[in-house]
């Protein structure tokens, strides 16, 4: 199963980033690629289950981009230092760009509606309320956005989710190989965590899910985990053994975990990886079989 990418061909070395640190820097870039989900819902033309609202991972950017507007601009954010940018074609010179750093959430919907008001968009439709709750933090209160002080752990951020990208990325490819329905991997701005989800028909009246993604945390681990979820939850008796650098979640949701800790630890933390989410998901798959 190893080799199916060039190993270290764009992975980004992990580091030990204070955890503090690393959860502001967290929970700041996730209120604010929330403005990319208000457009999304705004002005991208509605798909099923709201896949119109999920995110696009872009390294050259190093940050998220949306599905195309519906006058064919997009929106990005970029993780190391939380700019938004408006896109217009397909070039990379017509960008107009907000960086958040000392301005709320105020300043930036004045910004972004005033970008989109000139595009003939109606700016009121970014007020539409959130459909999810958001985890407490500052911002919400009306506080400024702070990347500045954050530099270290925002860049920590980025490569996590670039990481996981190429990983994913791949595991996408594996399933579509074996003639399985796997979707690209997408960001859902709900909870933050970017992922791909393979399909499994089972029989005429049931399907089985096995999603692999990274979560930049929650409530769950307050830190960086790479997971391979499985659903509907099988009996926790059939679920196979794991890879030394994961372990089978199973409060609330079943799910192979491996968290950040183990993965800075790691001698040669892309193998390891590689290993864990090509194991779990092949285990989950046989957990359908």
């Amino acid at each position: 199963m190893s080799g199916m990418i060039e190993r270290g061909s764009d992975w980004v070395p992990l580091r030990d980033i204070d955890q503090r640190r690393l959860r502001e820097a967290r929970l700041q870039a996730h209120y604010a690629v929330q403005w990319l989900a208000r457009a999304a819902r705004a002005y991208v033309p509605p798909q099923p289950d709201d896949e119109h609202t999920n995110l696009g991972w872009d390294g050259a950017l190093g940050g998220f981009t949306t599905h195309p507007l519906k006058d064919g601009a997009w929106l990005s954010l970029k993780i190391t230092n939380l700019t938004l940018a408006l896109h217009v074609g397909e070039g990379k010179t017509d960008v107009q760009s907000f960086f958040l750093d000392g301005r709320p959430d105020a300043q930036a919907r004045r910004w972004l509606s005033e970008q989109l008001g000139a595009r003939g968009l109606n700016a009121h439709a970014l007020d539409a309320p959130s459909p999810y709750e958001m985890p407490a933090h500052a911002v919400s209160q009306g506080a400024a956005y702070g990347p500045a002080g954050l530099s270290d752990a925002l860049a920590e951020l980025a490569a996590w989710f670039g990481n996981a990208a190429l990983l994913l990325g791949s595991i996408e490819r594996q399933m579509i190989g074996r003639k399985l329905a796997a979707s690209p991997a997408r960001c859902w701005p709900h909870h933050f965590d970017l992922a791909t989800l393979t399909t499994l028909p089972r029989n005429a009246d049931a399907t089985g899910y096995v999603g692999a993604g990274l979560s930049p945390g929650d409530e769950y681990y307050d830190e960086p985990y790479f997971y391979v979820s499985v659903y509907p939850e099988p009996d926790p008796a059939a679920l196979p053994s794991l890879p030394a650098l994961g372990h089978w979640h199973l409060r609330d949701f079943v799910a192979a975990v491996a968290t950040a800790r183990k993965i800075v630890a790691a001698k040669n933390q892309q193998a390891e990886t590689d290993d864990f989410l090509r194991a779990a998901v092949d285990g989950a798959i046989k957990v359908f079989s």
